[in-house]
């Protein structure tokens, strides 16, 4: 489980490099290596989760997603492929960066290289999961077409509706991030639980996960305006159907705000934070890195945080901090960090609810009760023994993201009851 789950809530490109050939390749080899697999190259302190497809037909081709970056697909060429072994590597100008390992049992184990660092990965095959089926309700935006999932009421024909908003990096529309290996379900169990209460909703992909992973976005024009708008003609959308006679807009985590930007320039009936901060992204940040980075990093993501709240280029970092402050991140970074939720949710003149767990190991609450010092007005809602994915969870790390992965876990009842109990005295 990744350590920074959370921490890295970054759309950045995580690049690596290549070098192709085949050598004693049989048919076993072929059978061994073609498909979908998912794993996790073991950099200290920051383990890197990864997708990879393989097919062969005349040639080898296969790709490779590293989802907590907002790696889709990124094409690998030259791979090897002999008896017991196989190496591969992505083309980068500039840069060796390669994986050469072997098979064993199902598995893959063996070295990922990158500019003369080296570190252990391992890969199991996967089977590709089925989509799943479900009534689907789509908006245009100038970047493409983005797809949610709609669940009405058994037996209305109209209802109130709520918009549901995941959290950071490319999350799905049930909860589950890509970066990590296994699910949640979070966000889909809250729609089952409100479709119960009388009460649709509409939850979406974030742009490069499951159905719109043809949406996500080039780095360098990525910008967080970009999930605000999103959200925004969601609402619209939502708004104008026949079939809802209210909308409500429910964040999770990062979704808390981009929720609170879209319940702001859009007409909403009422506002769910859930585990949302309560400041800029870059103190939450200094923060989370304060306790998960040794000192001389800690102090060089300082100094990168500062120049780009001074709105400048923070140029090459240490390779650890890579993954958090790529030059092709910081534009982003820079957006996302100008907005302060305390500042939005001031503006919002409808019903909110500020939701947070006590065993929240990501988002603490002391972040929902800045919430609550900046709309006086709103109702705080602390759940005892909740974390960061609405489960109950224990207090230690180790257990509580455990439940990050186990499908099977309720949501608690003292999450879903006041939350319905909220809606439906805001006109629910």
């Amino acid at each position: 489980m990744n350590k920074w789950v959370g921490v890295i809530f970054l759309v950045v490109l995580f690049l690596v490099g290549c070098q192709t050939g085949e050598r004693g390749e049989d048919e076993r080899s072929v059978e061994m290596l073609e498909g979908r697999w998912e794993g996790t190259i073991e950099v200290p302190g920051q383990p890197l989760g990864f997708i990879i497809h393989m097919d062969k037909e005349e040639e080898w081709e296969g790709t490779i997603s590293i989802p907590v970056q907002n790696v889709e697909d990124f094409r690998l060429s030259d791979i090897i492929v002999g008896g017991e072994e196989v190496a591969f590597t992505m083309p980068l100008p500039g840069q060796s960066i390669q994986f050469n390992g072997s098979f064993t049992d199902g598995e893959v184990a063996g070295t990922f290289t990158q500019e003369g660092q080296s570190y252990r990965f391992l890969m199991e095959k996967k089977e590709l999961e089925p989509e799943e089926e479900g009534e689907f309700l789509s908006v245009e935006t100038s970047s493409g077409t983005l797809y949610g999932e709609l669940l009405m009421p058994e037996g209305m024909e109209k209802a109130p509706v709520a918009l549901i908003i995941p959290g950071s990096g490319p999350t799905d529309r049930n909860g589950n991030s890509q970066g990590v290996q296994g699910r949640n379900d979070s966000l889909k169990m809250l729609a089952e639980r409100l479709a119960e209460a009388g009460i649709a909703s509409v939850r979406y992909d974030k742009r490069g996960a499951g159905r719109n992973r043809d949406a996500a976005m080039d780095e360098q024009n990525m910008r967080f305006e970009v999930f605000a708008n999103d959200a925004g003609q969601w609402v619209e959308k939502l708004s104008r159907d026949e079939r809802f006679t209210e909308t409500a807009v429910i964040g999770h985590s990062q979704g808390s705000l981009v929720g609170m930007m879209a319940a702001e320039d859009h007409a909403v009936d009422a506002f769910v934070s859930l585990a949302g901060a309560g400041q800029p992204i870059d103190k939450i940040l200094e923060n989370q890195l304060r306790e998960n980075l040794p000192e001389d990093l800690y102090e060089e993501s300082l100094d990168v945080l500062e120049k780009l709240r001074d709105g400048e280029d923070a140029g090459k970092v240490s390779p650890p901090l890579q993954s958090l402050f790529a030059s092709d991140l910081q534009p982003f970074l820079r957006s996302w960090m100008s907005y302060d939720p305390a500042d939005q949710i001031r503006e919002l003149d409808v019903p909110v609810l500020l939701v947070n767990g006590t065993h929240d190991v990501q988002i603490p609450v002391e972040e929902a009760e800045r919430l609550k010092g900046a709309a006086p007005d709103s109702q705080l809602l602390l759940v005892e023994g909740m974390n960061h994915v609405l489960k109950e969870a224990p207090e230690d790390r180790e257990g509580n993201l455990e439940t990050y992965t186990d499908p099977d876990l309720p949501l608690p009842e003292t999450l879903t009851e006041p939350l319905i109990i909220f809606l439906q005295n805001s006109g629910f």
